[in-house]
């Protein structure tokens, strides 16, 4: 079996992200989707909030796409989450030259601290490929519109945690 970790803050899931799992779901048999949850970095969901978010609206389209997924969190090197996920593959998407230079950097890293663990660069859809989720939350915590960058059930998760 051909086991996945995708790593990132997932705060919150986007449109984005269901683009690389459903294209992860070509690469590996299994995905894990593991949430980051650093100690130093004040996210706007909470670790448990991202899980079920990511939960609610991935396992839904993995089901459909024959994928065995998981979401988990972690708080340690990613390496080393890939390795208790039993993954041999660290999946990244790149929606631009600035992802790529950052990823490049921390592709090296990794492999030098598990050469086993392989990292996949997937290039972001076009349809998707200007979405970041900083800017989803920012145009959220101003009143604006993200319905077209979220599923709908974190787009109503935004609203709610900016509506007074």
């Amino acid at each position: 079996m051909r086991v996945g970790l995708y790593p990132g803050s997932f705060d919150p899931v986007t449109l984005g992200h269901v683009d690389i799992v459903r294209r992860a779901a070509r690469l590996v048999d299994r995905l894990v989707i593991a949430i980051g949850t650093h100690h130093d970095k004040h996210p706007l969901f909470s670790g448990e909030e991202r899980v079920a978010l990511a939960r609610q609206v991935l396992e839904p389209e993995a089901k459909k796409l024959g994928l065995d997924l998981a979401v988990t969190t972690y708080d340690s090197l990613t390496v080393d989450a890939a390795k208790s996920a039993n993954a041999a593959i660290v999946i990244r998407g790149l929606r631009d030259a600035g992802d790529y230079d950052y990823e490049m950097q921390m592709a090296g890293m990794n492999a030098a601290l598990d050469p086993d663990v392989e990292t996949v660069f997937l290039a972001s859809s076009p349809g998707t490929r200007h979405i970041a989720a900083s800017l989803v939350r920012q145009i959220a915590a101003m009143g604006g519109d993200v319905t077209s960058f979220v599923p709908p059930i974190v787009a109503s998760s935004l609203k709610q945690k900016f509506t007074p």
